[in-house]
Order: structure tokens, then sequence, then C-alpha cells
């Protein structure tokens, strides 16, 4: 499975496409739309056409995104909602599946605690997977926000191969979406 997960933002947006094979990680790629100060809808934009792009060059399957959190600064809340639409806009004209975690569900899949600050998370994506050095801030989030949904999806996987043993069905893996919409849906938010 291929994971686009992207920390967006309106000056620096980050991205990263990871694969993930069972409990194994790894980068394929990751990087950051830097836009600076132009024009609120020529960045927007731009943001939007890089990551058409990457879509297109590393075709990842699901597409990875923090939720957003309530703001003091109205401004900047608004800000970052018109960036998380236009990444989701990027990542639904490819048709990618879409999840949304909130910032302390990423930060407690990859450090171990909820409320972990950005060295903590750059230090824990550098371990987790075997970079020589830390990456930028936005990319390192980026990186978490992927892994989240890697390590998501492990844990469906184990869930319904663990529902698919008890129900005798040996041998064949169970799948989101496999005719049990009910259950899938109450893991989906169990996992959130």
């Amino acid at each position: 499975m291929r994971v686009l997960g992207v920390d967006p933002g309106t000056i620096v947006a980050g991205w990263a496409v990871i694969d993930c094979q069972g409990r194994a990680m790894t980068r394929v790629a990751a990087g950051s739309i830097r836009v600076g100060r132009a024009e609120v809808s020529e960045r927007l934009g731009r943001v939007y056409a890089e990551l058409v792009r990457v879509i297109g060059e590393y075709a990842p399957d699901h597409f990875s995104l923090e939720r957003s959190f309530v703001s003091r600064n109205v401004q900047s809340a608004l800000r970052l909602g018109e960036a998380r639409g236009v990444a989701m806009a990027a990542a639904a004209s490819a048709k990618l599946t879409m999840n949304e975690y909130s910032p302390a569900t990423i930060k407690k899949a990859v450090v171990g605690y909820g409320r972990a600050d950005k060295a903590q998370v750059q230090a824990a994506v550098v371990r987790l997977f075997g970079l020589c050095e830390e990456p930028p801030e936005d990319e390192a989030d980026a990186l978490a926000i992927a892994a989240c949904h890697g390590f998501s999806c492990g844990m469906l996987g184990r869930i319904h191969d663990a529902v698919a043993a008890e129900a005798g069905v040996r041998g064949k893996r169970a799948a989101v979406g496999d005719g049990r919409p009910a259950i899938n849906a109450r893991l989906r938010r169990a996992l959130r």
C-alpha cells in the first residue's frame, strides 16, 4: 500500500509518500511546497498543482491528512482550512481513499505521546524510517501523518484477520469494505 501524507499550509506545505508492507514502512519521497507570500489564490493554485504532480508521479493508493484543530487565531484557521481543501481536492481528483487524523493521534502513533513537540516528531520520524538526518518540520509532519495511516491500516488488517479467523474464514484476508460496513465504520472510528 502506498500512502501520501500531507501537512497542509499556505506558505509551506509538506508532503511524503511511503510504502507499507505489513509492519514495515519505507520512505519513497518527501518534500516541501514553498509558495512564499504571493496572493492567496496563487499560493493555493501552486499547492494544488504540486500535489497533483506528486500524485501523478508516485501513484499513491491512500491520502492522509491532519484533521483541523480549533485555533485562537481565526485568520490562521481560515487559511489552514483553505489549504486543507486544496489538498483534499487534489486527492479527490485522483480518486484516492482519504483519511484524517487528529494531531494527537498522529503524535501518539509515531512518538507514543499525543502531546509531543515538533522536535520529538522529527526524531521519531528519523528512527522510524532510518533517515540519516532530520527532515524539515513540514516534511517530518507529512511523514508522521502518512505513518499514522500506515499504522492504522495495519491494525485494521490485523483486526479483520482476527474477525475472519473467528468467523472461520481461514486463509482469506478480510479487507475493509468486505461486506461488513458496520464493523468497518466502527473500527475506523475506534482507531482515530
